[in-house]
């Protein structure tokens, strides 16, 4: 990694709470997107406007979130989708506030309504399934800022013209993801769900994320970086055309 952004060591920082959260975010888009700037977040106004209209408090690190990166895209909606806030609403069953869309409409995530008064309160989720009367809450974080940063580092593995790419793993892709990665400090997730969980790791300047052995996402900070990947861990990479 370069001197100035350290991603394990800033991401450890991160996990603890919202400010090292933002300072995370901040750091890792100045090096893996482009930097932070004043009107890459939604103003005051739009979210006072949301609240009036959805009767509610938004919570502070929601707020914090949208007013200093809400607006940037390519950090929040390169394949799922974070709201603006004028989409914010609250969910038919009037158990929580939806903020996030999977990009097919799959699940959706929210914060409970009994929690919109904590700063920093719990993410649930929860999928859109044929069978509604199936469907509940399920908790996903722990804070909403941890998964802010979730948030931004899974919209890097599929960001536009970036050197991203897909694994469908066999039996020894794991392994050898775990012998040439490093394990960083992100809580496994969903909650509840640690031992059927999605891991991030960090090899030579590529970010990785591995679904329970389900799949394997990775972004490069270069194309050579991720081809050096590809040959450490090799399988049927979805985008190489080597």
């Amino acid at each position: 990694m370069t001197q100035e952004f350290e991603l394990a060591a800033s991401l450890a920082k991160g996990i603890e709470g919202r400010r090292g959260a933002w300072s995370f975010i901040q750091g890792f888009a100045a090096h893996w997107a482009g930097a932070l700037e004043g009107s890459d977040g939604w103003a005051e106004a739009d979210l006072v406007a949301a609240e009036e209209r959805l009767g509610v408090r938004l919570p502070v690190a929601l707020r914090e979130a949208y007013l200093l990166f809400g607006g940037r895209r390519d950090l929040t909606s390169n394949h799922d989708v974070l709201l603006s806030p004028a989409e914010l609403y609250i969910d038919d069953t009037k158990e929580a506030l939806i903020f996030r869309h999977e990009n097919q409409g799959a699940a959706s995530w929210g914060v409970l309504l009994d929690s919109l008064q904590d700063e920093d309160p719990a993410v649930f989720m929860r999928p859109d399934l044929a069978d509604k009367s199936a469907e509940r809450w399920e908790k996903w974080l722990e804070r909403l800022s941890l998964c802010f940063v979730e948030i931004v580092l899974s919209e890097s593995l599929h960001a536009d013209e970036e050197p991203c790419d897909f694994l469908d793993p066999d039996d020894n892709s794991i392994e050898l993801l775990e012998e040439n990665a490093v394990r960083l400090p992100f809580p496994a997730y969903p909650i509840g769900e640690e031992e059927h969980a999605s891991r991030w790791f960090l090899g030579q300047d590529v970010l990785l994320r591995d679904d329970d052995g389900a799949a394997v996402l990775a972004r490069g900070r270069t194309a050579q970086d991720l081809d050096r990947v590809r040959d450490l861990i090799p399988g049927d990479w979805l985008n190489d055309y080597r």
